[in-house]
């Protein structure tokens, strides 16, 4: 599922080309594009349920926590980002490339994948999907493709 959602933001998100409205015809573009269609299913409810979590009145993960509070994860959290993913996510807080809000967007995007074999790399892009999707983060976003893309050009200073 996740080479189909970083097949989707490259291909018509990240590169503003306009997405098909049918998901029908996106679904036969993925099925072609080699892609099975229960992965396809499943990618694209992640992406409906990613959307969603824009357009609700609420903000879903405003919280009242303290700027000095510590994020404390859950068994299942730990069990889907090792240490060094989590470790990723408290130093784009300390830099301000996330907001405690946008982190948590981040960790339900990351809960509803299946698979076992979730890495840092996978985490970069499911942070980079959300901070597109998520008003207000513009900067943030373009921070994130810079740490994303700039590190296969060397140091990041």
């Amino acid at each position: 599922m996740m080479d189909i959602l970083m097949y989707l933001f490259e291909t018509y998100i990240q590169s503003d080309v306009e997405l098909l409205v049918d998901q029908d015809e996106l679904s036969d573009e993925l099925s072609r594009a080699g892609f099975h269609q229960d992965d396809i299913y499943k990618a694209l409810n992640w992406l409906e349920k990613l959307a969603a979590l824009q357009e609700t009145e609420t903000i879903p993960y405003m919280n009242n926590s303290a700027i000095t509070s510590i994020r404390v994860y859950i068994p299942q959290e730990m069990a889907r980002m090792d240490v060094t993913c989590r470790g990723f996510l408290t130093y784009l807080e300390q830099i301000h490339v996330l907001s405690a809000d946008t982190r948590e967007m981040v960790i339900d995007r990351v809960m509803e994948l299946e698979t076992s074999d979730f890495v840092l790399d996978d985490l970069k892009w499911i942070i980079l999907m959300v901070l597109f999707n998520a008003p207000g983060n513009e900067n943030a976003y373009t921070q994130m493709e810079e740490l994303l893309y700039g590190a296969e050009d060397g140091y990041i200073h």
